[in-house]
Formats: structure tokens, C-alpha cells, sequence
């Protein structure tokens, strides 16, 4: 019941932007993925979605996705894209009723409301999406996709979450409750993956890490395993200095000169 890929190749034209990469997540955990712009993150994110077409085999709880029908896909997986445009004046509860019609819980109407609630924005609803700030929208967003896959598990099968830099529009209390929010999500038996690009977030609220640089992996373990000055250095370009302040003992990652 975990979300595997296997030797993942993803080309555009003569690029490869993903050579032969692969990945195991497990549900109970968060598994961020993380690397330098181009590195291929929200393309290995992609392909383990099925919206970009690609080799090698993706499975999902012991299921080929190819083989697997969209409403499927749907019940077990929710998919939180890095941006959401829309064309029409949908108020922010309608859009989190999406979630609801594409997941498995349409008999559960209130749904909707406590998944606006789990963001901080049930006083939003009858707000036009349009008019939201980006950050607002990041979490109405989280919001639609949670309702997707209300309950972490069910029939024995856990549900996953599929985030594309989930925080990349908010403010530092409006990230960690996000991240706070993935981390429960994995704790009551879902699964989470993740695209990040801060490290520091990365080291508190992940339980492996993932770090691709130009399409290939690097490094995969937990953050004391991976997130070192040698795997950083050498992923992002720039000297990297590895921390662990007391008394938590988590990593935190600075520069350790001000030119790449």
C-alpha cells in the first residue's frame, strides 16, 4: 500500500528532464521532494499523477495507474497543482465542493465547510475565487483537495496527498499550519508527497526526503540522512552549511557564502 515509481523517464523533445528515477512513498509519512529549479521535481510529480506522459511504471497501493480509470485515481489521490487559474466567478465553497464531487465523500455535505475550517478560511465562502490573494487561494485550494480524500484511510486503503509547493504564496504562520496540516494527514494514515523548496520546512515536517539535481536522483532517506553540506552542495551549485541547533536537534540549512 505504498505509492512507488520505478525508473521514471520523462522527455521534452530531445531533453530528458527525468532519467530513470524512482521512488517509493509509504503512507503514516510525509516524503518531500526537493532540488534547484529544473531539477525535475514537479515533472517526477507529474508522472506519478498520470498527467504527463512518461516510462517506466507508477503504482498506486499495489495499482498500475495506467491501468487505473480517472475516477479511480480520484477516490485515492488528490492532486494540489503550484497554481489554480479559473474562469468563472465560482465562490470559494464552490470550488471546495469540486473536491467533494471528485472524491468519495458527496454523501457528506459539511464536508466542504470543515475543510475550509481545517484551512482558517470558513468565513471565505461566499467570497468570488477571484478575489482572494494568492496565498488565500493556495489554501482554498489545499481546502478542495482535502475534501477530496476527507478521510485519510478507508477500506483499509489509505488516501494520498499530492502537493506542489503547498507554501510557496504564504506568509511563515500560514506555512507551518499547512504543513501542520500534511503532517496529520500522514499521521492518521494518509500519504504525502510533497515538491518543496525550503529546506528548513523540509527538515521539520518530512519523514524521507527525495533530492533530485538535473533529472536524476540524488540522495533519498530521512532529513539527518540526506540534507548534508556534501548532497546539498553538490545538488543546488553553492556551498551549503548543515546545522543542528539544540534542543531539537532538527537540521537548518543556510549559505555558507553570499556567490554561488
Amino acid at each position: 500500500m505504498s505509492f512507488v515509481a520505478e525508473n521514471i523517464r520523462v522527455s521534452y523533445g530531445a531533453r530528458e528532464a527525468l532519467r530513470d528515477v524512482s521512488l517509493t512513498a509509504d503512507p503514516g509519512m510525509v516524503t518531500a521532494i526537493v532540488g534547484p529549479n529544473g531539477s525535475g521535481k514537479s515533472t517526477l510529480l507529474g508522472a506519478m499523477t498520470a498527467s504527463l506522459p512518461h516510462t517506466g511504471e507508477v503504482r498506486l497501493n499495489g495499482r498500475d495507474i495506467a491501468a487505473m480509470k480517472p475516477w479511480e485515481l480520484a477516490a485515492e489521490r488528490a492532486v494540489l497543482p503550484q497554481a489554480a487559474r479559473l474562469a468563472f466567478p465560482f465562490t470559494v465553497i464552490e470550488v471546495v465542493r469540486l473536491g467533494l464531487q471528485a472524491g468519495t465523500a458527496g454523501d457528506r455535505p459539511e464536508v466542504p465547510m470543515q475543510a475550509l475550517s481545517r484551512v482558517g478560511l470558513a468565513h471565505y465562502a461566499n467570497r468570488t475565487f477571484q478575489e482572494l490573494s494568492g496565498g488565500e487561494a493556495q489554501r482554498v485550494m489545499l481546502a478542495r483537495v482535502l475534501a477530496q480524500v476527507w478521510s485519510p484511510v478507508a477500506h483499509g486503503r489509505p488516501r494520498w496527498l499530492l502537493l506542489d509547493e503547498p507554501v510557496s504564496s504564504l506568509d511563515i504562520a500560514h506555512q507551518l499550519q499547512v504543513m501542520e496540516i500534511a503532517r496529520s494527514f500522514a499521521r492518521a494514515g494518509g500519504g504525502v508527497i510533497a515538491v518543496m523548496h525550503d529546506l528548513n520546512l523540509t527538515a521539520l515536517f518530512a519523514d524521507r526526503v527525495a533530492v533530485l539535481s538535473e533529472g536524476q536522483r540524488l540522495a533519498f532517506g530521512t532529513p539527518a540522512e540526506v540534507l548534508t553540506d556534501a548532497t546539498l552542495s553538490r545538488a543546488y551549485g553553492c556551498t551549503l552549511r548543515v546545522c543542528s541547533p539544540p534542543p531539537l536537534g532538527v537540521p537548518y540549512i543556510l549559505p555558507h557564502a553570499a556567490s554561488a
